[in-house]
């Protein structure tokens, strides 16, 4: 490969670490968001929020981002240029991924045993202190091995991206390979695994940090 296409390389590589950062950073808060009103004794918020979790986890991601970006023109009339396609791609994955992190999230809250909430009540504690200093440690510890699935999922589906013409990794190594090389292909093959690879030694590196919630 040339350096021209090493550099086309390296910038698709920043735009596809920039959709899976901003969608972590987001989506994460979101999600545990989303599950409070999952579990909330409102009906018409619970059955609203769920509704929001089955049509996330029920349609493909890449109609999703179609419909994010399309959708202010067709339903409000609002132009939209080539500027918003970052933008509808980040709002995509985020709402995306915080529908299936509620359930995540959900699951691990909802195996906590009642003995600790009453033991917190007991020392005086409040619910918020109760869920964030005692409660919410524990869910993270019990739901990192799921999350770690979730978020290297979320590594190899920045190449959605491309559903809206934006120049991720696989975009761009796709386009150099039309010009009749495997590298680029071969380039991005080895970005995926090796990005996967750091986050797996990361989320493990988390839990044993959290091994003493036992």
């Amino acid at each position: 490969m040339g350096i021209s296409q090493i550099q086309q390389l390296i910038g698709g590589m920043g735009v596809s670490i920039q959709i899976f950062t901003v969608t972590l950073v987001f989506s994460l808060p979101l999600g545990l968001i989303v599950a409070f009103g999952r579990m909330a004794k409102n009906p018409a918020l619970q059955n609203l929020v769920k509704a929001y979790i089955s049509i996330m986890r029920g349609t493909p991601l890449m109609l999703q981002l179609m419909v994010v970006y399309f959708g202010p023109f067709y339903l409000f009339g609002i132009k939209i240029g080539n500027s918003y396609r970052l933008w509808a791609v980040f709002i995509g994955f985020t709402i995306n991924y915080a529908a299936y992190f509620a359930e995540i999230y959900r699951s691990g809250i909802q195996s906590m045993p009642a003995g600790q909430y009453e033991a917190a009540q007991i020392l005086g504690y409040s619910k918020s202190q109760t869920f964030f200093k005692i409660i919410l440690p524990q869910v993270i510890k019990r739901i990192l091995p799921a999350l770690t699935n979730e978020i290297i999922t979320l590594v190899k589906d920045t190449s959605l991206a491309f559903t809206l013409s934006v120049m991720e990794m696989f975009t761009v190594a796709k386009a150099l390979a039309a010009k009749g090389t495997m590298a680029p292909l071969l380039a991005a093959g080895i970005f995926y695994y090796v990005f996967n690879l750091l986050v797996a030694v990361v989320m493990e590196k988390a839990e044993k940090k959290l091994d003493y919630y036992r």
